[in-house]
């Protein structure tokens, strides 16, 4: 953690809906003129595309049926560290991206399933913005979460996060369901054990439960829409939530425990804001006192 160069880290499967968040916090960034630098979970996965069918192939030969891309050794999260490190002592660093299909070629000059060459962070940034799926690892060779100064996890029930799952990945990846469905049960371990333990870690939890009928993902027609569905707020500290503040705001919402509000899925984008304004403002004007 730093007081001069935060860190906000939004940790989610694929999914999950991280990079809808990710939106949200682009508007608070726009709107309070905070200047922040993105890197995305993709960019430090291990293997490009063609890199990575031959290791799983080694791997499901050699009779591992486990590995995925949520799996640690996967993924660089060793450099990760040192960038969330580096960034927070000096505000400096450096990422890439993981071009994932024709669109993102485009616009970065990399054939799909490649990774971009490195580049430096932009100068006089006010915070990290990390946005993927190991974003609060703790383990016994990293601690990312120790770094970030504020940490958030994005977690529908699984059932949803599968239909979402399912739904991206036909419409812009091409793929079949059967071909979805394989993954899904490939990471089914490192789900369980890689990406699980890091919502213990987090701040704040957000949790969407559908409230009709997802009892089979895999033949699901539709995404449950945000009127559809509920949301669970987990905050892992209460202390200085304004909890009467927000259920007033947030029209239909209730506190379901202590530490929990329940509110309407369509407001979910409105509770972020009220919730992470004051949040990202506070980060901010420490670090430039700092």
């Amino acid at each position: 953690m730093s007081k001069k160069h935060p860190i906000i880290s939004v940790t989610g499967s694929s999914g999950a809906g991280t990079t809808t968040v990710k939106a949200t916090f682009d508007q608070i960034f726009r709107r309070e003129g905070i200047s922040a630098v993105s890197i995305e979970g993709d960019a430090f996965h291990r293997y490009n595309r063609a890199d990575m069918k031959a290791e799983l192939e080694s791997r499901k030969a050699a009779g591992d049926e486990t590995f995925s891309h949520f799996s640690y050794d996967a993924n660089e999260l060793g450099k990760l560290e040192d960038i969330f490190r580096t960034y927070g002592e000096t505000g400096t660093g450096k990422t890439r991206h993981y071009v994932h299909d024709d669109a993102e070629a485009a616009r970065y000059g990399t054939a799909p399933g490649l990774f971009t060459d490195w580049e430096s962070f932009e100068e006089d940034s006010d915070l990290l913005f990390y946005e993927g799926l190991h974003g609060a690892v703790a383990n016994d060779e990293v601690n990312l979460a120790a770094l970030a100064d504020l940490k958030i996890g994005v977690v529908p029930v699984i059932n949803l996060e599968w239909i979402q799952k399912i739904h991206r990945d036909k419409a812009s990846r091409g793929y079949t369901t059967e071909a979805v469905t394989d993954t899904i049960l490939r990471r089914m371990h490192a789900y369980v054990h890689c990406i699980c333990p890091q919502f213990v870690q987090t701040d704040v939890n957000f949790q969407r439960v559908p409230v009709v009928d997802t009892s089979d993902p895999f033949i699901a027609r539709w995404i449950p829409t945000a009127d559809e569905s509920l949301v669970v707020i987990r905050f892992k500290n209460p202390r200085g939530i304004d909890f009467p503040y927000l259920t007033s705001m947030i029209q239909n919402s209730w506190m379901s425990r202590a530490n929990s509000i329940v509110i309407p899925g369509g407001k979910m984008d409105l509770a972020m804001q009220l919730i992470f304004t004051p949040m990202v403002q506070r980060l901010v004007h420490e670090s430039r006192r700092a």
